[in-house]
């Protein structure tokens, strides 16, 4: 297809384009005065790199039967993945401020009518993976043989392991020998609701499966598994690597990526405060200043 990237980012580079979404996704909650941005800012490595990095598309041309397909089933998180398709090209930054409104394209969460770059209408949480094993499966199937070398990614949130859909398609994937789908785990620990609580406490929030050895259960499965820092560039960018050369036919690709919550900003970091919510004026400059000391030049890629 014509939309392979034309541009080999450094990893420097890609690390100053993550700056850049964490720095959007603030300025977009902030302007609209919601968003979730702990979820959006544990992520913004992950879509950096799959959207600059790996993924073959087109904004130009975002039907293109041979594109390889994105999923974001941790819908909630739509604010990150909207800023990063504003920043490859598929729609113009300024529209960014309409997130959330009445009439926008860019709602709480992702709608694939509305808006070009969206394979599926997620936030019901639980239903991606399936949504990208059928994905999966249809591009071996069916189509021109440039279809069935698409590729289909899958990025998921850790409470999604409650719910039972998402074991059915972690179950059926390797039986379906869908070497040309990758799963990306954003396990930052921490969720909205968790265990209910006991009397005088709030209850936990950190992630039920805790201590539970993932990398095992999803080979057990049938799953080639990958572990990383999910916030470390170079880390995704190799795991990445790794899953061009699987065979269509071999066992689909699981990336436990380890992030932090509100990875960026380190009074958001690991707070359950930043689950959901928009900084105001002094957190957002504090936020914003922190960001610009990541940075390594202003060159491309860089926060304005």
């Amino acid at each position: 297809m014509t939309g392979v990237l034309s541009i080999r980012y450094s990893d420097e580079q890609l690390r100053n384009l993550a700056a850049r979404a964490r720095e959007l996704i603030l300025r977009t909650a902030h302007h609209v005065g919601a968003g979730h941005v702990g979820g959006s800012m544990s992520a913004a490595d992950l879509l950096v790199s799959l959207y600059f990095d790996e993924l073959r598309i087109d904004p130009a041309a975002p039907h293109d039967a041979s594109r390889d397909r994105f999923v974001l089933s941790k819908g909630h998180c739509a604010l990150g993945l909207y800023v990063v398709l504003a920043m490859r090209g598929f729609f113009d930054e300024a529209e960014l401020t309409t997130f959330d409104q009445g009439g926008s394209r860019l709602q709480m969460h992702p709608d694939m009518t509305k808006l070009p770059g969206i394979e599926m209408s997620t936030g019901s949480l639980g239903q991606g993976l399936s949504a990208g094993v059928g994905m999966a499966l249809g591009a071996r199937l069916g189509g021109p043989a440039s279809t069935s070398h698409a590729r289909t990614f899958v990025l998921l949130g850790d409470g999604e392991l409650q719910e039972g859909m998402t074991w059915e398609a972690l179950h059926i994937a390797p039986r379906y020998r869908l070497g040309r789908l990758t799963a990306i785990l954003d396990h930052n620990g921490l969720q909205q609701y968790g265990w209910p609580p006991r009397a005088g406490e709030r209850g936990d929030r950190r992630d039920p499966w805790a201590g539970a050895d993932l990398a095992a259960t999803f080979g057990g499965l049938g799953w080639r598994v990958v572990d990383i820092d999910g916030n470390d560039i170079t880390e995704i960018r190799s795991a990445l690597a790794r899953t061009r050369t699987a065979d269509p036919t071999d066992p689909p690709t699981m990336i436990i990526a380890h992030t932090r919550k509100g990875a960026g900003v380190s009074f958001m970091e690991m707070s359950i405060r930043w689950h959901t919510g928009a900084p105001d004026d002094a957190q957002l400059a504090r936020a914003l200043a922190e960001l610009r000391e990541t940075t390594t030049d202003h060159g491309e890629g860089v926060p304005a």
